[in-house]
């Protein structure tokens, strides 16, 4: 049994990724800071045998290390490590933009995906062999308006998934990234910090793509022979042709 450590796992694509990957028969280990979400969606998958959950904030790199550190044998032989954590605070002109929103983006999004990988890769490394999947988005690809920091943020995921291929290339290390468009999650409720009313209109007017999308996505690149990796895959809703250009008014 493969045992696969999501981040993120609490809400949108991390959680329907780890119920994708438990019916795959994968062995879980699921991250995130709301406890009773973790612990509802281990009672899910029938408890703590083929479960574990790690409450941290992946800003915190003594807290990533530690829970990471306390895994118990079979959970610590990290076999696939899907890096999901990720935000979005604001949407505002450079000039106007809140330094906690930036330093929040870049916490998350950048060293939080760095804490938790350089606390798995070693293992990897060892064994040579593992798998490791980089969320990133569209804005890592193309820059918008008002995107500024958040676009860096997911910039620097899509550089750091080319870097961690090149250097992991030698250990047999599996490295991609998966870069979406709109999808339809809690994503943009965090970016307008709670304004729901707003949040939804994101979504209106057109079919957004769903957590379960891109969980199916994961499925597909992680079941492929070990001889294929998947480096690098760009998805959209069928209305959507890039940040900016959105078809809608029909679904």
């Amino acid at each position: 049994m493969k045992t696969a450590l999501i981040t993120g796992a609490t809400s949108g694509i991390g959680k329907a990724t780890a119920e994708r990957l438990y019916k795959e028969g994968y062995r879980l280990v699921i991250c995130g800071r709301r406890t009773k979400r973790l612990q509802d969606l281990q009672s899910a998958f029938g408890g703590g045998e083929n479960c574990a959950i790690l409450t941290f904030d992946v800003r915190d790199k003594k807290a990533v290390e530690d829970a990471i550190a306390s895994l118990p044998v079979p959970f610590s032989d990290i076999d696939l490590l899907v890096n999901n954590a990720g935000n979005a605070h604001g949407l505002d002109p450079i000039n106007t933009g809140s330094l906690e929103d930036w330093d929040a983006m870049m916490d998350i999004n950048v060293k939080g995906l760095l804490y938790v990988s350089k606390a798995i890769i070693p293992s990897m490394v060892e064994k040579k062999a593992g798998h490791i999947i980089n969320i990133g988005s569209i804005a890592g690809k193309e820059v918008y308006p008002n995107g500024n920091v958040y676009c860096a943020s997911k910039h620097a995921v899509d550089a750091i998934t080319k870097g961690m291929r090149i250097d992991l290339n030698a250990y047999g290390i599996r490295v991609g990234g998966i870069h979406p468009g709109l999808v339809e999650t809690e994503f943009s409720e965090v970016r307008f910090k709670g304004d729901v009313e707003r949040a939804n209109t994101v979504y209106q007017g057109y079919k957004a793509l769903q957590s379960e999308d891109i969980a199916d996505i994961i499925a597909f690149v992680v079941s492929r022979p070990y001889h294929i990796n998947i480096a690098d895959l760009v998805v959209y809703p069928t209305a959507q042709a890039s940040s900016t250009i959105l078809k809608k008014g029909e679904n």
